[in-house]
């Protein structure tokens, strides 16, 4: 597979205080994060910044040495139980921590059926759709510049047919059409924050979902990137599969985030399942063989995403297992122990995608190499220069 794209010539030219260049200088170059958003969910750190408990401290500390990017929820009905009462300030404690730690934090989602605020349901269409800006409005506005970038709406293709409870946002989206309510929940996300990256994200992955995003685009809909979720309880979608989809939303231009990844280290749910969360089962133990199979399947879809020059950002959901709905969908275990799909992509996203090496220069000074695209430190006679690898570059080091 291609990742050539991956990666940009980093030039260095090595001269002394007179301006001349100095042959024979070692350069370390060592690559400290990646430009590729590798993401995970990152629940857990809500109760590590609030508490810091050893337990939530050893699976954060874990999480950081493979992912560079995580998930944040934001889910109305739990975020403000009470109208007017959000938990903004333990979702802006964790965020601004994982921001110091160099992670990019995405907020999900603004607008979604589901986990929706029951409070709404007394009001009448006009007023929920005024207080669904209203929610954008705050969320964009005051966490803008520590989350900038958001799932905006979430599963709108079966949003307005949603039939298991009423709820506030399958009126307003039946009201409006799906068109209608996405172009004014993404017009006014991007008016809280131009800069930020907007999303519309599902889990269908038919032609439905395809249709809906063209005529979003017809109608001006300011999205930054597709999202699709690939929950895949019920077995691995298998490379033909992965190659299919990507080839059914590349021809769109845009930039293509996987937003929700997860594969199961046991036994997979039933096919005749139609909603995952309608499969209740009092244990979903993970097995060794299906351990190993976890970390084939999660190796095969990762490289197929990584080397398809569209794809931007890769998240696996549940980075523990039993997160959601009990499943054994994690890297690691829920004793915290490592599974091999841990030791697996760590060694991927840290080796194998990973620069690190040290070059020498010629006559002329000057020294290259071929570097994943990234945030770097570059040590020259102890001197420690901090670079950014995104583009082909020079950057000259005087010693």
């Amino acid at each position: 597979m291609d990742i050539s794209h991956r990666k940009v010539k980093t030039a260095f030219r090595v001269i002394d205080a007179e301006g001349r260049p100095v042959s024979g200088k070692e350069i370390k170059v060592q690559q400290t994060r990646h430009s590729f958003l590798f993401g995970c969910g990152a629940f857990d750190f809500i109760p590590y910044v609030k508490e810091g408990d050893a337990e939530h401290k050893e699976i954060v500390e874990s999480w950081q040495k493979i992912f560079n990017y995580g998930t944040l929820p934001f889910y109305w009905g739990r975020y403000e139980p009470e109208e007017g009462k959000p938990d903004r300030d333990s979702l802006m404690k964790t965020a601004e921590f994982m921001k110091s730690q160099g992670i990019t934090v995405k907020g999900h989602p603004l607008c979604w059926h589901t986990a929706c605020a029951d409070w709404l349901m007394k009001y009448d269409n006009e007023t929920i759709m005024k207080k669904q800006l209203e929610r954008i409005d705050r969320e964009v506005s005051g966490f803008k510049g520590v989350i900038d970038m958001w799932d905006v709406i979430n599963e709108v293709v079966i949003m307005p047919i949603f039939d298991k409870y009423d709820n506030a946002i399958t009126r307003i989206c039946k009201d409006k059409g799906r068109v209608g309510l996405i172009k004014a929940v993404f017009e006014e996300a991007h008016k809280m924050n131009s800069d930020a990256v907007l999303l519309i994200n599902d889990f269908n992955t038919s032609v439905s979902y395809e249709i809906l995003i063209d005529g979003c685009l017809e109608a001006g809909v300011p999205i930054s990137a597709i999202g699709i979720q690939s929950h895949q309880h019920q077995g691995y979608w298998g490379a033909d599969k992965v190659y299919e989809v990507l080839e059914r939303y590349e021809h769109f231009g845009l930039p293509i985030h996987f937003t929700e990844n997860t594969l199961i280290s046991g036994d997979i749910m039933p096919a005749y399942i139609e909603d995952l969360n309608d499969w209740q089962v009092p244990e979903w133990p993970t097995t060794p063989e299906g351990e190993e199979r976890q970390a084939r399947e999660i190796e095969e879809m990762y490289r197929i995403l990584f080397s398809h020059p569209l794809v931007q950002a890769i998240t696996t959901w549940d980075y523990r297992d039993g997160a959601w709905l009990g499943a054994p969908s994690g890297y690691i275990r829920k004793d915290n122990s490592p599974k091999p799909a841990y030791d697996m992509l760590k060694d991927l996203t840290h080796n194998e995608w990973w620069t690190d090496t040290t070059i020498v220069t010629d006559e002329n000074g000057f020294a290259e190499t071929d570097s994943f695209k990234g945030d770097y430190t570059v040590t020259v006679d102890g001197i420690e220069t901090k670079i950014v690898a995104d583009k082909a570059s020079e950057t000259v080091i005087r010693v």
